[in-house]
C-alpha cells in the first residue's frame, strides 16, 4: 500500500530547518504486516526533542529513516499470530519494543530489552526487517520501531499498548513519550514521596510531565528550572511552586534556601551535561539526581568523586520512565482522567505533515511544548 511519510536522508543539516529541509515528504510503499506485526493508521503524532536529536546528529541513527516515535493510531490489519488485538482497536506506541525473554524483560525492566535496543539501533522492527520502500526501491529505516510521521505504519505487536477508544487520540499520543518519560522518572526511578522537594531541570514536554507527576506524588516544594523564563507560567499551571533560571548568579543559593539545603530529588530533562552538573550540585546531602535527557554521546559530565560517598548523593539514569508499558501507560491515562496529570497543558497546537521542518525550528527555539501532527 501507499503512504505519505516524513523521511530523513541526512543528519546534521544546518538550522533553520525551514530552509535546509532535512525532512522530505514522500510517498512510500508499505508492506503488509508479517508474523507478529500490525498495520496502524496514525491519528496523531507528537514532535519530540528525541526526533530533533536525530536531525541534529546528537542521537545518531541509520539513514534514511522514517522519523517519529510518539503517537497513537487505529489498528487496520493484523499479521499472523496476533491474537490479542482486533481491527479498529486504539493503540499508543512505545518506542522500545520488548521481546519478553531477555534478562531485562525477565527481571521487570522491559524498556532495557536487549532485542528492542538492538533493533532500534539498527533501524529495524523487532523481527530485524524493514517495511518501508521508496520509489527507487530503497528500504527505509524505522525510528524506534514506530516511524509515526507517516499516514500508516507497520510495527511489532510489542510496540503498542491498547487503550480505551474514549481517550481523545491527540492526547493519547502524548502518553507515548512525554508523559511516560517524565512521570515515570518521578514515580518509578526517583520514587518521590509525599512532602518531599523536587527540582525539574528543563521544561519541555518531558520536564513538565515530571512537574505534574511530582505534584501528583505529593511533593510540597516543586522547583521548575529553565533558562527560558516564558515557560514559568505554564510550569506553575502544571504544579510548580517556584521557578528559577539556572543562569542566575545566585541560583544555587536560591534553590538551597527554598528547600532547606537543596531538593531531595532533581529530574534532569534537558539532555545536557551542563544541566546534569547543575542538577547534581543542587540536590541536598543524600539527594538523588535522575537524568532522563539524551545528551550527545560524545559528552561527559564529572562530579567530585568524594561527594558520592561523603554526601551520599546518587545519580540514576532513567530510560522511557523505567516503565512497564502495559501496566504504566493505562495507569497514567487513568491519572489524566482523574485530573492528577493535566496532560492537556502540554498541547501547543496542530500541524500538518508538510509543516514539519518549520515546526522543528519552533521546537528547537523553545517556542512550543508539543505540536501534534493530526492525520485524521
Amino acid at each position: 500500500m501507499k503512504t505519505l511519510a516524513a523521511v530523513v536522508y541526512e543528519m546534521e543539516l544546518p538550522a533553520p530547518y525551514a530552509e535546509s529541509r532535512p525532512i522530505k515528504i514522500e510517498e512510500l510503499e508499505l508492506e503488509v504486516p508479517k508474523e507478529g506485526e500490525i498495520l496502524v493508521e496514525l491519528t496523531s503524532a507528537g514532535l519530540c526533542h528525541s526526533d530533533l536529536s536525530v536531525l541534529n546528529g546528537s542521537r545518531p541513527r541509520p539513514m534514511p529513516m522514517v522519523l517519529g516515535h510518539e503517537a497513537a493510531g487505529v489498528v487496520r490489519e493484523l499479521g499472523p499470530n496476533v491474537r490479542d488485538l482486533k481491527i479498529d482497536d486504539h493503540v499508543i506506541f512505545t518506542f522500545c519494543p520488548t521481546c519478553g525473554h531477555c534478562v531485562p524483560c525477565a527481571t521487570g525492566r522491559p524498556v532495557l530489552c536487549d532485542c528492542g535496543q538492538e533493533a532500534n539501533a539498527q533501524g529495524t522492527l523487532l523481527s530485524g526487517e524493514r517495511r518501508f520502500t521508496n520509489k527507487d526501491g530503497k528500504k527505509m529505516n524505522h525510528h524506534c520501531g514506530v516511524s509515526c510521521f507517516s499516514q500508516f505504519t507497520v510495527a511489532a505487536r510489542e510496540s503498542v499498548v491498547k487503550v480505551d477508544p474514549a481517550l481523545p487520540m491527540d492526547k493519547a499520543s502524548l502518553f507515548g513519550c512525554a508523559v511516560i518519560t517524565g512521570a515515570g522518572a518521578v514515580f518509578n526511578r526517583a520514587a518521590v514521596e509525599p512532602g518531599s522537594s523536587v527540582a525539574v531541570f528543563g521544561l519541555g514536554g518531558v520536564g513538565l510531565s515530571a512537574v505534574m507527576a511530582a505534584k501528583a506524588a505529593g511533593a510540597t516544594k516543586i522547583i521548575a528550572v529553565d533558562m527560558l523564563e516564558h515557560k514559568f507560567d505554564l510550569a506553575r499551571k502544571c504544579g510548580a511552586t517556584h521557578a528559577l533560571n539556572p543562569a542566575d548568579e545566585n541560583f544555587l543559593e536560591e534553590i538551597r534556601d527554598l528547600t532547606g539545603g537543596g531538593p531531595q530529588c532533581a529530574i534532569e530533562a534537558v539532555g545536557s551535561e551542563v544541566a546534569q552538573i547543575s542538577a547534581y550540585n543542587a540536590i541536598c546531602r543524600g539527594g538523588t539526581m535522575v537524568t532522563v535527557g539524551l545528551a550527545h554521546p560524545e559528552k561527559n559530565f564529572s562530579v567530585p568523586a568524594v561527594s558520592l560517598v561523603a554526601l551520599e548523593k546518587a545519580v540514576l539514569g532513567c530510560y522511557m520512565g523505567s516503565i512497564v508499558p502495559s501496566v504504566d501507560i493505562p495507569k497514567y491515562v487513568e491519572m489524566y482522567r482523574a485530573g492528577l496529570l493535566p496532560v492537556d497543558l502540554l498541547f501547543s497546537g496542530f500541524i500538518t505533515l508538510e509543516e514539519i521542518n518549520a515546526s522543528f525550528d519552533a521546537l528547537a527555539r523553545g517556542d512550543v511544548i508539543r505540536q501534534i501532527i493530526q492525520f485524521s
